[in-house]
Parts: C-alpha cells; structure tokens; sequence
C-alpha cells in the first residue's frame, strides 16, 4: 500500500477527534529551523485576523488492541488496518508543510501493542521533526493513557500541546463502552501533565533557556450523546477538570453512529445532537470567561439547557431580580453577566463610562448586542423606550432574534464541514464538524 493509501485512511479515521481549535502559543524558529507556531488559530478554524488555518490531523495507525464500543478503529470492527512508519510520517508532514497545506500537526493513533509502545512510536515522530527536521510549527499529541511517566515527559518537551480524552462523561458509562479503558488511568495522566507544566514553569523562570513542557497546555474531549449523562451532570464534570488539572479547553463531540452495538443509540433516524453539543460549548465558555458556576447555570432540578435560547439568556431570565442593571454603575463581573454583552464589550463600557455616561447608542457603538441587552439594563436608571419587560415577552423576542431554525435541518445544513484531503461525492452526517461557538 502506498502513502496516499495510507493517509487517506488513516485522516478519515481521526477526524472524529475535534481535540484542536486555537494553538495557544506563539513560536517562531529564530532563523534555526523551519516552520513557526501562532496562537490565534488552528486546524480549520478562523484566526482573529479572519485567516482559515490548518493541521494535519492522522492517526499514527488505525491497529487497536481496544475495543471501544462507539469507535470505528475498535478491534472487532472490520476495517481495513494500516499503519505509517515514524519516519514516513515525518516526511509527509514536512513535505506537506512545504507545500503551504498545513500549518502543523495532530498526531493520535490507535493502541498498538500497549501505551508505551504506542507512546514511543509518537514520540519518533516527533523527536524527527523536531530534531533531525528542525520543524518549529505547531504539534498537538495525544497522551495515551496508562503510558510511563517518563515517556510522558519527553513528549511533552518535544510538543506544543498535549491531550488525554476522557471519552466519557461518567465511569459507569465508561466501563460500559470502553472497558479497556480506566479513568484512573486517563485522570493519573492529566494529573502529570499538570504537575509537569506548573514545575516547568518554575523551570524557566530559574533557567532562561530550560526547555518548555507543552507551552499551549493540555486538553480533553467528551463524547455527547452516547449515553444517558444529562448536561448537568456533563458541565459539573468540565468545572471540576478545569479546576483540578488547569485544562485550556475541554471539547464536546456530539455522538456520530460509525458502528452498530446494542448499547448505542440506533444508526437508523439518529440525528447526532449538534444543537446540544452547540449549548454546552455556550456554558464551557461561561465557565471560563464570565465567571458563572455550573450550579448557577443549571441544578438537581433543571439539568438540561433549554434548546431555544442560550444558557447566558436561560440564567438571566431565571434570575431577574438582579435586573435591571445600570450600565454606568455595575460593576464589570455582573456586566458580564447581561446577555449581549461580551468580555470586550464590557471592558470598553468600563473605560468609556470614566469620561462619559453612556446611553443606548453608544453601548451600541461599543459593540454591545442591544436586541438582547436591552431587557437587562438602564443606562443612567432610564430603560429602553417602548420595551415590555415580563419574562414571556422576553423568552419569545430572544427565541424570535435567534431563530427557531436552528432546531431544523438548517442547523445541521449550516454547520462547518471537515476539510479533507481527497474528494468526496456528497457529505453525510458523519463528515459534519460541529461549530465551537465563542462570546455571547
């Protein structure tokens, strides 16, 4: 089998993986090497000046000695099975690099032989890249887990970014799946990853020159769907890994049938939940940037996120007693917290308020989204002319600007698609890959 054989494989079977948006590091080779790294964006995503950058996203073999459940790549499945050696990979990452394809690399790989085993294969990789290429760009690894500590260490000074899926929400539904996977062993690596990024930390600023342990931070992915785990019990789990293990992103993968078990949803008339994958990056991003709780968003009571509106707008209208609020008054935490406005949008109105009271056209001036702000704010204790204020009013404006739309095929029609290297006839729901949405 040749090379482009075997990439075609072995890209289709990772592009389940969506462990990769933004690169988080800047890097460039200083004239030694080729190649550098820009945190504003990578792996099919739009960067902040509005460029669309690329990986090569590929398994290192598609072998497995798992037997995931929801997993094309599982040892029971009848797929044909190839592998790249490190050396060719290497090569067919520079060669592409060279033609401006990509911009970097994503390497994962099925579980060949053991975790250490798999985990040197990845590190031969990249120690030729890195080493005999003196390829600077960005390199995002999967940490296999359960692999030495010690191999674990030394690909953590080769990459940018390193990640350790969780897969699934609880242990239960993990031991049901993928039973042999361990949580404790998925956990056990975070937690070194973690523990070897902070002592980094303390490295470089003793030793100017000490070498960096995945500068971009590590990352998780969940899947969504699979099984019966409600959004609250999803969220709770996202608080307490970026709490625990300092995670710059955890991802959500919305549960695509790539194979039939009894234990999984039906192939037949399955529509993958885009539109809940869709809210919970809503609340991931409410957790890391407006300061909320995930029992604020939702509780024992109220687990799942209402599908008509965002959790941002669910949480104030469920909480209108601390509304109105006063736009050249409140403070910056709870102006994070009015719906319409943004992380930036509220610095500005911050700086601005210091030399001017603000009404309604400048808010709209500085970016504030007015079409949902307008039922949580006054400016100056004067509210919006011709506004009806009770909650009904406001659900179905919110529901009416959003859109009920996006609970239908337009949703899905609209959904950014996985670039792919080879043609394809037509795209089917499996080739989707969902939007990660960012400021409300």
């Amino acid at each position: 089998m040749n090379l482009m054989e075997k990439l075609e494989i072995l890209s289709d079977s990772a592009k389940y993986d969506v462990a990769c948006t933004s690169s988080g590091v800047n890097k460039t080779s200083n004239n030694m090497g080729i190649g550098s790294a820009s945190k504003m964006g990578i792996c099919h995503s739009f960067s902040a000046d509005g460029r669309c950058i690329s990986l090569l996203k590929v398994l290192m073999t598609n072998y497995c000695i798992y037997d995931c459940k929801y997993c094309i790549n599982r040892r029971s499945n009848d797929v044909k099975r190839v592998a790249f050696t490190p050396r060719e990979l290497a090569d067919l990452t520079m060669n592409f690099y060279k033609r401006n394809y990509i911009e970097g690399l994503f390497l994962s790989s099925g579980i060949i032989k053991n975790p250490d085993y798999t985990c040197e294969k990845i590190i031969e990789v990249v120690r030729i890249l890195r080493e005999e290429y003196h390829f600077f760009g960005y390199i995002h690894a999967k940490a296999i887990p359960g692999a030495d500590e010690a191999l674990l260490q030394r690909l953590g000074m080769l990459v940018d970014r390193m990640s350790v899926n969780i897969e699934m929400p609880t242990e239960k539904s993990l031991n049901l799946l993928a039973p042999d996977k361990s949580k404790k062993a998925i956990l056990d690596n975070m937690k070194i990853i973690d523990n070897k990024i902070t002592e980094n930390k303390y490295d470089i600023v003793k030793y100017k020159k000490a070498p960096k342990f995945a500068p971009a931070g590590q990352s998780t992915q969940m899947i969504v769907g699979a099984t019966g785990e409600t959004d609250y019990q999803i969220l709770r789990l996202t608080e307490g890994l970026y709490k625990k293990y300092s995670l710059k992103r955890v991802f959500y993968s919305a549960y695509i049938p790539v194979v039939d078990n009894p234990l999984l949803p039906s192939k037949i008339d399955y529509k993958p939940p885009l539109l809940r994958e869709h809210r919970l990056y809503q609340a991931d991003w409410l957790l890391r940037f407006y300061g909320f709780n995930a029992n604020e968003l939702l509780d024992e009571k109220n687990q799942s996120f209402n599908p008509l509106i965002d959790p941002k707008c669910n949480w104030a209208i469920n909480n209108m007693d601390l509304f109105p609020v006063d736009v050249n008054k409140a403070s910056f935490e709870m102006l994070l917290r009015v719906p319409g406005i943004g992380v930036k949008s509220a610095k500005r109105i911050v700086i601005a308020r210091k030399s001017r009271s603000l009404d309604f056209t400048a808010l709209k001036k500085i970016g504030v989204v007015l079409k949902r702000a307008q039922y949580f704010i006054t400016c100056s204790g004067k509210l919006n002319i011709n506004l009806n204020i009770n909650n009904d009013n406001i659900i179905r404006n919110l529901i009416s600007e959003k859109g009920i739309s996006l609970l239908d095929n337009n949703f899905l029609n609209n959904s950014f698609e996985q670039l792919t290297l080879f043609p394809q006839e037509k795209v089917i729901g499996q080739d989707i890959v969902k939007s990660i949405t960012g400021e409300f």
